[in-house]
């Protein structure tokens, strides 16, 4: 390797021939789980304005200097005079990057990658189906959260769209007070019960079924949310349509997840 070369080897987790390496190698590796450990460094290539620094994800600006510095350590091609206008980078027409680049268009379909717009449309509920909810409840005091879960339990058994309902939980089922629909539509489990649940002993239902139409995550919203858009775009990728039902648990269960929300938003898709 040449002098250069050395110096442009860094850390593990932000030298993409390390990650490579070990990507590749985890791919061969037969017979047992692979694991890849990656250290990194918060605001790696920041320099003064955020490099190694908790305060990293706050820093919405870099000065000129520290542009400087990224632009040195990564080898962008931009002039002193050009970085406070932060322009674009395009690759120059027929360079190895611009090659992959059309590439990868060609392969998706063209520069917009295609989306089918036509799809099966599900007869929505007469207003009748939820006359129970409607109607004054005589004084007795409701909850969101129990006025939630009698409306899900509604449209899960109508005959029209029931079976194309995905309710999804993040760990909370208990909390919403929608174990009761443990016993109606089952916990999906691609693999049907597997152990003893911990409250097998009470009258609480808790059912895991191959057929099962509730998604209970684990305490991880990422994945809940994550099942979420795979159910809410399954009309365009799979004709088949589907509504999905994300329920959070406090602000918190909102707060993580805000990102992935914001993406499914920038897709177009149809949030309940």
């Amino acid at each position: 390797m040449s002098d250069d070369q050395l110096w442009q080897m860094t850390r593990g987790g932000h030298d993409p021939r390390k990650v490579y390496a070990a990507y590749s190698a985890a791919l061969k590796y037969k017979g047992k789980p692979t694991v890849i450990l990656i250290k990194t460094i918060k605001g790696f290539g920041m320099g003064q304005a955020g490099e190694s620094v908790m305060v990293a994800h706050n820093v919405k600006k870099m000065d000129i200097s520290s542009l400087k510095e990224f632009r040195d350590r990564f080898h962008v091609p931009l002039k002193d005079d050009e970085l406070a206008a932060l322009p674009f980078i395009k690759p120059e027409p027929g360079s190895p990057e611009d090659q992959f680049i059309q590439k990868s268009r060609k392969t998706l379909g063209g520069p917009v990658p295609f989306r089918n717009t036509s799809h099966n449309p599900l007869p929505a509920p007469p207003l009748t189906t939820f006359k129970g909810l409607l109607a004054s409840s005589k004084g007795r005091e409701l909850s969101t959260t129990m006025a939630f879960v009698r409306l899900l339990g509604t449209l899960v058994k109508d005959k029209g769209i029931g079976k194309h309902i995905v309710p999804i939980i993040p760990d909370e089922a208990r909390t919403f007070g929608m174990e009761g629909l443990f016993r109606q539509l089952g916990i999906y489990a691609p693999t049907g019960q597997l152990y003893e649940p911990q409250d097998s002993e009470t009258i609480s239902w808790y059912r895991e079924d191959p057929k099962g139409q509730i998604f209970e995550e684990g305490i991880t919203e990422a994945g809940a949310i994550s099942s979420w858009l795979a159910a809410a775009t399954a009309h365009t990728n799979y004709d088949v349509p589907m509504i999905p039902f994300y329920t959070f648990y406090s602000m918190f269960g909102f707060q993580r997840i805000g990102d992935q929300i914001w993406a499914a938003f920038c897709f177009s898709i149809p949030v309940l």
